[in-house]
């Protein structure tokens, strides 16, 4: 970066918490709630809960041109256009410009983004599942990467913390591979689902399928704004304006204001955390107001960087120093190494006779569960892969539009859109990916954003591992509808890129050893005690599960440590 001038502010903070989404809010509301004055600096705009949903109650035919993008708006979202995952005007507003935030690939990386207060939060999936001591023991059992510095007993009660206040539907199973939680009433089972569901109980002793767990209120009411059931519109990636689902907007960040100790600063990148080398402690964060280029520092006792594991290890690595000349906490040189996600696109249908006179109301926002079945022991183990894989889907009947074309007016016309096609059941494949090092991402100091930072660059791939489990994954899938009596069964195996899972994790992951490791089993940094990284860097395994509900406790857990520590002047 060019030279800049500095203003340093004279306010400090007990605490400065970087980003607002999942782990952001939640940092943000423990630390507020355990009387520590904090900072919440958010590199996106202003999104305040329901004000700021402006499609939140559109139909589809309200939208020009079905709400697709032109190819002019397209190509400014060019990379996550490839997805297909943001290209309508329902959504397209929470997810960022790929021109004014550029990235660069040396293999394709699907990174989707989204910068505002709420973060990804407003979007994201919703699926909420414990890791085990399968997850958190497998590295060390089979010598891949490092071990884990905790087991699933010391994050536990922290689950059982969150689950209890965002609110989680879902069925307790007893399986060691899928801890049970403390949860609210289960979504139901539509007709298809129940008979598949029968059809795996019948014939496989290893496997289960349930409803998805999902951070959604189906009874009572949870803290926040005005939070109540779920209405199931399944319009989430809108803003839901009754809070049922849990966001940093309808939960988290209001707490937090409600405290009074909370300051939120939107429009501010932070991309320097500043350290004291006599003190061996960070002492605040430098920030570039995305409006003005205007240059600020903050100055507080204790830093919580929950940006989202990418653009946190980017300041990580932009945080030089005498004592951190490679990035601060880069002692094992891991910091941007073994970057996770999961894969997916794999995928079988079938169809079903015999549910002709049977539909179902409302858009339920949810689908089903097979939690893992491979390499859990015995008959389940699979000679060409390691850990595993479960699906998510779900049965529907089929849409009417492509009978139109033949039907163009009149009562064959009417009569066509308002019979429902058959019934198809869809299994999608869901598998953890290894943490490679050479799986890595890195700062390119010669190509620069519009605010004169250094550009991301990824250099991560699917690997042997993978593409045996995902040749697995559609087989198994293939053999459970056809057992369960679907047929015309078609498969799919989508080429995408890692990134495509919005799952990015292990960049600055938590170990027991320094030389191997970033971050201490609270989340703190190894050699900067006062440092906590609590978004999904600090992952040091994948496993197969949506990931969000495990940095959601550790993010509680790492504010109640570093809280005490406060107490204890240790930091």
């Amino acid at each position: 970066m060019k030279s800049v001038n500095i203003i340093t502010q004279s306010e400090e903070f007990d605490a400065i918490v970087v980003g607002t989404g999942i782990t952001g809010g939640w940092a943000a509301k423990e630390l507020t709630e355990k009387g520590l004055k904090t900072l919440v600096l958010e590199r996106g705009r202003m999104v305040e809960h329901i004000k700021d949903y402006p499609t939140m109650y559109m139909d589809l035919w309200d939208f020009e041109n079905g709400g697709q993008l032109s190819e002019k708006e397209q190509a400014r979202q060019l990379k996550q256009s490839r997805t297909g995952y943001v290209t309508h005007k329902a959504w397209n507003h929470f997810f960022v410009d790929d021109i004014d935030h550029p990235y660069n690939e040396e293999k394709r990386f699907d990174w989707i983004r989204g910068y505002q207060v709420g973060g990804r939060s407003l979007v994201w999936g919703r699926q909420s599942y414990r890791l085990s001591d399968i997850d958190f023991e497998a590295n060390a059992k089979e010598g891949i990467a490092i071990d884990w510095p905790i087991r699933y007993k010391e994050i536990a009660p922290w689950y059982d913390y969150v689950e209890r206040h965002i609110g989680v539907s879902g069925e307790n199973l007893g399986l060691p591979q899928l801890p049970d939680g403390k949860f609210l009433k289960p979504m139901e089972l539509n007709c298809v689902e129940e008979h598949l569901k029968k059809g795996i109980a019948a014939n496989y002793a290893d496997r289960v399928m349930t409803i998805g767990r999902v951070a959604h209120i189906t009874e009572g009411s949870k803290p926040g704004l005005g939070r109540s059931n779920c209405q199931y519109r399944n319009r989430c990636m809108r803003g839901c304006p009754f809070g049922a689902y849990f966001s940093s907007q309808s939960s988290t960040l209001p707490l937090a204001a409600a405290t009074g100790k909370m300051t939120l600063r939107p429009n501010s990148i932070v991309h320097e955390v500043m350290y004291d080398k006599n003190k061996g402690r960070a002492t605040g964060v430098r920030v570039i107001d995305s409006e003005t280029n205007q240059t600020y520092e903050y100055k507080a006792k204790v830093i919580f960087l929950c940006a989202s594991t990418v653009p946190t290890t980017s300041i990580l690595m932009q945080s030089k120093s005498d004592r951190f000349p490679e990035g601060m906490g880069n002692d094992s040189g891991e910091l941007g190494h073994n970057i996770m996600d999961h894969h997916l696109g794999t995928k079988a249908s079938g169809t079903i006779d015999g549910y002709e006179d049977k539909y179902y109301t409302g858009r339920r926002p949810n689908g089903i569960y097979i939690p893992r079945f491979r390499n859990l022991g015995g008959t389940t183990d699979h000679k060409r892969f390691l850990r595993g894989y479960g699906y998510q889907g779900g049965g529907s009947r089929e849409d009417w539009t492509d009978m139109v074309r033949e039907a163009s007016f009149g009562k064959k016309l009417t009569e066509t859109i308002v019979t429902p096609g058959e019934w198809r059941m869809g299994l999608h494949g869901f598998g953890e990916t290894l943490p490679y090092h050479d799986n890595k991402m890195y700062l390119d100091y010669n190509k620069t954003d519009k605010w004169g930072l250094p550009t991301i660059t990824f250099d991560a791939e699917w690997k042997e591992n993978e593409r045996e489990m995902r040749k697995d994954a559609i087989a198994q899938a293939v053999e459970m509808l056809a057992s369960a009596g679907f047929r015309n069964i078609e498969t799919e195996d989508k080429e995408y890129g890692p990134g495509i899972g919005i799952h990015e994790m292990g960049t600055a992951r938590m170990g027991r050893d320094p030389k191997t490791s970033v971050l201490n089993k609270n989340n703190a940094i190894h050699a900067v005690p006062n440092v906590y990284v609590t978004d999904g860097s600090f992952m040091t395994s994948a496993g197969c599960q949506n990931p969000s509900l495990t940095y959601m406790a550790f993010t509680a857990r790492a504010a109640n440590h570093a809280v005490e520590e406060l107490k204890k002047q240790n930091i």
